[in-house]
């Protein structure tokens, strides 16, 4: 990988933008007969023989990240997840990805590298090829675009319009973590902000604090489904918190559903830092996002396939569009539920 010190600091200028091109990208290798031509031309050449998936996400420093505590390395590896895991929703096999990134003048090459080195970690542990994208300047900030192309079989692909009442509700993993990492991590910031001598101490919190830096697309969900025969009938990833999530699968697929409150996969780790910062464990799942975790649907004659896989968690079921979609609590109450996850496009108060 990239080599530099510490101390230097090298001007994007002095590399001008195909050198820079040529430097950050010198680390690439071609891993999928699928990718034709890569890096190096006016355009990639990609030859599927299978449907193509696209995802394209855009990630804007102030508001999708703070390079206050987000390392540009853990950076680089998130925003190929963020893109990933659109692929894995679709039942796809994520195969290929651009990255188009524009920086101002305060970003050093060295800087990049830490960046692009996060990349080609993620590029070679998820097998993706990275054939090709744009660097530009910007006059502040950073943003970094993703596009992830995938292939997957006609039969084999799986949207969020599929779901029919009475299929079983079911995640991946455990919920609430990324958020609560966050939430930890912008205290910390404050209190650096106050006296930039205390150090922060985040071993306790090392689980979450990672959910939110350094996510993992499930790409081994899609693997265990294809191992256990079973084909889900709608699927979406967790982004912006489940009951956003929930709700896209429902106007989709054109159902309701109940989701049941105390059947939501929490790590403990979560629900003591939900008591220190006095948040409801609930409202943390529904609302929180960046889990990037696998919610899906699958027809009731597949329960006795995934009922006791540890990595997956029946969390509701579907039910008829005027039912609604409803959280029945702990008492039994039905709560309505509203998606107050994440957004990107809300204005400022």
């Amino acid at each position: 990988m990239f080599q530099n010190t510490k101390d230097s600091k090298t001007k994007l200028s002095e590399l001008g933008e195909f050198g820079l091109i040529d430097h950050l990208t010198q680390f690439f290798k071609v891993k999928h007969t699928s990718t034709v031509k890569s890096i190096g031309d006016d355009a990639a050449v990609l030859n599927h023989d299978k449907h193509t998936v696209v995802t394209t996400d855009l990630l804007v420093e102030g508001v999708h990240f703070d390079l206050a505590y987000m390392p540009l390395k853990h950076l680089g590896y998130k925003a190929v997840m963020v893109n990933l895991s659109d692929v894995y929703a679709m039942n796809a096999e994520a195969q290929q990805i651009t990255v188009s990134i524009a920086c101002s003048n305060r970003f050093t090459v060295e800087a990049l590298e830490e960046l692009y080195s996060g990349i080609t970690a993620a590029a070679d542990l998820y097998n993706v090829d990275v054939v090709g994208g744009d660097t530009t300047s910007a006059i502040k900030g950073l943003t970094i675009s993703i596009t992830a192309i995938g292939q997957v079989k006609s039969e084999d692909i799986t949207y969020r319009s599929g779901a029919k009442p009475n299929d079983l509700l079911v995640v991946s993993g455990d919920l609430g973590g990324a958020f609560l990492g966050l939430k930890v991590l912008q205290r910390e910031n404050e209190v650096f902000k106050v006296n930039p001598n205390a150090q922060p101490d985040l071993e306790k919190y090392t689980y979450i604090v990672e959910r939110q830096l350094k996510p993992e697309a499930r790409k081994d969900i899609v693997e265990l489904l294809k191992a256990l025969e079973v084909k889900p009938t709608s699927m979406i990833d967790i982004s912006d918190g489940l009951s956003s999530e929930l709700m896209h699968l429902c106007k989709h697929s054109k159902v309701g559903a109940n989701l049941f409150e105390d059947k939501l996969p929490l790590d403990p780790l979560c629900i003591s830092t939900c008591e220190e910062f006095e948040l409801d464990s609930t409202t943390v799942v529904l609302n929180g996002g960046e889990d990037y975790e696998l919610l899906f649907t699958i027809d009731q004659s597949d329960f006795e396939k995934i009922k006791a896989n540890p990595n997956l968690t029946v969390i509701g079921h579907m039910a008829e569009q005027s039912e609604g979609i409803h959280l029945i609590s702990r008492m039994n109450t039905k709560i309505p539920i509203k998606a107050r996850g994440w957004n990107g496009m809300e204005e400022e108060d």
